[in-house]
């Protein structure tokens, strides 16, 4: 009996070479390896791995046909047809109750599917050109089995759809227009329209694997949701969601509720976080178009650094305060309502390639742990930070265009071992700062109101080329700046910042540094060096003066 093992996260990231196999019809799983590297510059050659991709796709998961010999349902207005006795129909309600392959043609009014097989049996739905609505249920309810494929047939056209209420037909909270209490795969190379005013679009309770197909969602809450995990293959996604796009949330088990993608493309329109999971995230590949809460242009930004630091007062970092003053941050002290954030995991995120375009009125990328982002095309514009980790975000390749955030990389540390990175910042470029986001006050000089130096807290450059324009300042560390190589070009626009920023020790090895201020020659200067000043290379004191290049006015983008 062929039976998909559990994933299991791997204790620690690994690094890996990937290889998946591909979602056209294909009799293999993906499979990982893994493998040493020693190319710290050179991201395609590494794979970060935090999810056991080998474990996720079985045989037929991966299979985008069915058996020929399947068992016919005819669907007609407010009834079906079927001359097999593994298929009840009472009225609109068609329910399959043994394993096999049923083929449904035609439209369903009002009714739904019901799969109410034994606990070991596998049950394969195959639409071939279906429109099933339930005007007050799930148009396919899953309720006993051991897993359900539905299945997409070649060049067809098929729709599922809630009628905008959801009663009580059993004890089950069905709240989706696709509704499962079972493992659920969603496969085939054919299309479906989804559509639920009232509640989600597809839902597993167990296990939600996508692994071909193209998928048209749109729902009052959640597009795609999977309890245990998502995980997808490719296929082709549009979804417009109330809440989150594609979301994996389990509460009572932290090593559940992780999500996976391999690759597929993705647009999506959400009122909550494009893609998110409770634990943790990784992808692979893919093409992404993620707008959340309406854009950055919906987002009110925040009130940035507008205190001026007293004359004379240069650096804190012996441990000294600075005169009193009062943070006049005031939108620190609201909470968000709603996350609206890009791509979020509340565990670590890992990210190895893919092109993504987010436009989002929160975080584009988010983690409550640690963010790793291996490579991937990225543009980015926030209502507040580009990308943020509560732990460490470390980037070892890509290229990120960041035109407009409130933040342009934030974490408790930041390392950078390569990419390019094109920041445009309302306030800091890149800042590491202790705490969650949003937390503690900000100075001007870090969100943390602590001047000595966080040894939890720094900023490490291996290489890169790293171009920053900030209102705050370019670079800032609550601990230490270390910079080993790569090109560094970084422009602050004054208002009592400095384009390098550190409360702790300041180190060049062998970096190319370019200020606007000179700050790249001091220890972490802190007293307002904004507008004109000597330009070096981050070896000596000097270079040619020039004007600071300003940060366009914080207003939305256009």
């Amino acid at each position: 009996m062929e039976k998909r093992t559990k994933q299991a996260i791997l204790p620690v990231m690994l690094c890996a070479a990937m290889v998946l196999s591909g979602c056209g019809g294909r009799e293999t799983s993906p499979a990982a390896t893994a493998s040493e590297s020693s190319e710290t510059d050179s991201a395609a050659a590494i794979t970060v791995q935090t999810i056991d991709a080998s474990a996720l796709f079985s045989d037929r998961d991966m299979s985008q046909s069915y058996d020929g010999a399947a068992v016919t349902v005819r669907l007609s207005g407010d009834t079906a047809a079927c001359d097999s006795d593994a298929v009840s129909i009472d009225g609109g309600r068609i329910t399959l109750l043994d394993e096999g392959v049923y083929l449904f043609s035609g439209t369903l009014t009002d009714g739904q599917i019901v799969v109410n097989a034994h606990s070991e049996d596998k049950v394969q739905i195959v639409l071939d050109g279906a429109n099933i609505t339930s005007a007050s249920s799930a148009a396919i309810y899953c309720l006993e089995a051991d897993k359900v494929f539905v299945t997409l047939a070649a060049g067809t056209e098929n729709a599922l759809a809630n009628g905008g209420t959801f009663t009580a037909i059993d004890d089950n909270n069905i709240d989706g227009a696709v509704f499962s209490k079972t493992d659920l795969t969603l496969n085939g190379t054919g299309s479906l329209t989804v559509t639920s005013p009232a509640g989600h679009g597809v839902v597993s309770k167990d296990e939600l694997t996508v692994t071909g197909g193209a998928y048209t969602v749109t729902a009052a809450k959640h597009g795609l949701t999977g309890k245990d995990s998502v995980a997808i293959a490719g296929g082709s996604f549009t979804i417009t969601s109330g809440k989150d796009g594609i979301h994996a949330e389990n509460a009572d088990d932290a090593s559940k509720g992780f999500l996976y993608i391999a690759d597929g493309s993705f647009t999506v329109d959400a009122q909550g976080d494009a893609i998110s999971a409770s634990s943790s995230l990784q992808i692979d590949g893919g093409s992404y178009t993620l707008t959340t809460g309406g854009g950055s242009a919906s987002a009110t930004m925040k009130a940035g650094d507008t205190m001026q630091r007293p004359g004379g007062f240069q650096n804190f970092s012996g441990g000294g305060m600075p005169p009193d003053s009062e943070n006049t941050d005031s939108t620190d002290t609201t909470e968000d309502t709603e996350s609206c954030k890009g791509i979020k995991a509340d565990g670590s995120l890992t990210i190895n390639g893919g092109t993504f375009t987010l436009d989002t009125a929160d975080d584009g990328v988010h983690s409550g742990g640690d963010v790793t982002i291996a490579g991937g095309e990225w543009t980015i514009r926030t209502g507040d930070d580009g990308i943020h980790a509560d732990s460490a975000v470390t980037i070892r390749g890509g290229s990120f265009s960041i035109p407009y955030c409130y933040e342009g990389v934030e974490g408790q540390s930041v390392t950078i071992d390569s990419g390019t990175l094109d920041i445009t910042a309302h306030d800091d470029g890149i800042n590491a700062a202790g705490g969650a986001d949003s937390s503690g006050t900000d100075f001007g000089f870090g969100r943390q109101n602590q001047f000595a130096a966080d040894e939890n807290c720094f900023v490490i450059i291996n290489g890169g080329a790293i171009t920053i324009v900030s209102d705050g300042d370019s670079i800032d560390s609550n601990g230490t700046l270390t910079v080993n190589g790569g090109t560094l070009d970084l422009t602050c626009n004054g208002n009592g910042n400095t384009a390098i920023d550190t409360n702790g020790t300041y180190t060049n090895n062998g970096g190319d540094i370019t200020t606007n201020d000179g700050s790249e020659s001091g220890t972490g200067g802190m007293g307002g060096m904004g507008g004109g000043k000597p330009r070096g290379n981050g070896k000596e004191n000097g270079g040619e003066m020039r004007p600071a290049r300003q940060n366009p006015a914080p207003n939305a983008p256009a």
